[in-house]
């Protein structure tokens, strides 16, 4: 049975968003429970994929060829470090470390050479010349690692048109220890915390023009709202397609996504990127030992992957708060985040995303570009589990692409660009107004 059937095997009423058999209680598990509807092999498929998702690789060449390949160079030994839980870990950890789920992308301008535009056509960014595409924070025996991330933050002072403040934390990103030389003079770097892995099986179910009817580029109804999409290189296909996931849109599909994760995180290749994460010029990374096989996770393994997490269960949304889900749309955050797409089987999943790139203003830009997307876009990121972030993350919740934001009223406060007006109504709603408007959001 494919995916599309599994996930849409059980016809409902239009009233009802999800049936029981889809979705959890705000748990713990609320991202880490399997749908009720699968039969014996497809178990056993999730089965697998969970295994691989959470057990960890060794570094190459191991006695166990079913885990060997770690490395040389990588940041974690399993996918669980960076998505505990299938949620997300903070910025620090418990004793104020810098926690290695916080992602140092790395890029440069083009200089238009071919090897520039080569890169620019089929990964969307040109990737430093020494370090790569990501700063990788370990190495293995004799392979050092690449370098460190430190953050710090300074203050902001917002003030609410009723007098109230709020104190947001700009965040200053360094780079240091850093063990291959200098990064290129014109370095960008974007830190982007991993994300939660939430409604996967449903995202790839809404199809390609649901999602364009929603562009606007020219901004023809004139609301300031300029949804445009991202077309990324999908390397099954080799052709250009409309990217849905990732903070920047710039994945195509869930298994390209797993891929690129094994190969940027933990430099195990696979048929997407069949060579360890070195450089030309990192000579230790390219002449360190390597695995038995040439392939560290085949496709079988990588769609055991991508089943599982496409057949997890959604926490249940309980929108008690009318007056706060009225205020969403009266305030404008609705024109971005999309409140739900129809499914096939009359479904309706509550996404609240559109799924396009928005500019956010420069206080959010990253200074990066991949593909389509500009240093200042983001893909609308969707409002959906948020109830069980308490449960799963297992501390306080930070928010934003880089976890800049400690609570949903600081992202909101972020908002600038096309949503800066939809932010400057919330400045002007009363202290129980906006009260209303987060108690609606933390329990989507």
């Amino acid at each position: 049975m494919n995916i599309l059937k599994a996930m849409t095997a059980v016809v409902i009423s239009t009233t009802i968003v999800l049936a029981n058999i889809h979705t959890t209680k705000p748990s713990q598990k609320g991202f880490s429970t399997l749908l009720d509807n699968l039969n014996d092999e497809e178990i056993d498929q999730a089965i697998l994929g969970k295994s691989f998702f959470r057990i960890p690789w060794v570094e190459a060449p191991s006695a166990t060829t079913a885990r060997d390949g770690l490395g040389p160079l990588f940041n974690a030994n399993t996918c669980t470090s960076c998505h505990p839980n299938n949620a997300y870990t903070n910025v620090f950890t418990q004793d104020g470390q810098v926690n290695r789920s916080m992602v140092v992308r790395l890029s440069i301008p083009s200089n238009h050479s071919k090897e520039h535009q080569a890169f620019l056509e089929t990964q969307g960014f040109v990737p430093d010349p020494m370090y790569g595409a990501q700063l990788s924070l370990n190495g293995t025996t004799d392979v050092p690692f690449e370098g460190k991330l430190k953050i710090a933050y300074t203050p902001k002072e917002v003030v609410y048109a009723d007098g109230s403040k709020i104190e947001l934390r700009v965040p200053v990103y360094s780079l240091t220890d850093l063990n291959y030389g200098n990064l290129h003079k014109d370095i960008r770097i974007s830190v982007r915390k991993a994300p939660a892995l939430v409604g996967l099986g449903l995202i790839e179910q809404i199809s390609d023009e649901q999602i364009l009817a929603n562009t606007d580029p020219e901004d023809k109804n004139n609301d300031g709202i300029r949804g445009v999409p991202n077309y990324v290189y999908s390397i099954k296909d080799k052709k250009m397609v409309l990217g849905k996931l990732t903070y920047k849109g710039s994945a195509p599909t869930l298994k390209q996504q797993i891929a690129s994760a094994f190969h940027n995180d933990m430099s195990l290749t696979t048929t997407y990127f069949p060579h360890d994460n070195c450089t030309n010029q990192q000579k230790e990374c390219l002449n360190a030992k390597k695995a038995r096989d040439a392939i560290d996770v085949p496709d079988d393994r990588v769609e055991a992957i991508d089943f599982y997490l496409k057949n997890l269960k959604l926490p249940v949304v309980e929108n008690k708060n009318q007056e706060g889900k009225a205020l969403f749309s009266q305030i404008g955050c609705a024109s971005c985040h999309t409140p739900s797409f129809s499914l096939p089987n009359n479904q309706k999943a509550e996404v609240y995303s559109d799924f396009l790139l928005h500019d956010m203003g420069d206080e959010l830009s990253d200074g990066r570009s991949e593909f389509n997307a500009s240093k200042n876009q983001w893909r609308t990121t969707p409002l959906w589990g948020i109830n069980s972030y308490k449960y799963t993350v297992g501390a306080q919740v930070e928010y934003l692409h880089d976890g800049r934001a400690r609570s949903l009223e600081e992202a909101i406060v972020w908002h600038g660009g096309e949503a800066l007006k939809a932010k400057e109504s919330f400045l002007n709603l009363s202290q129980q107004q906006r009260d209303a408007l987060i108690e609606f959001l933390g329990e989507l």
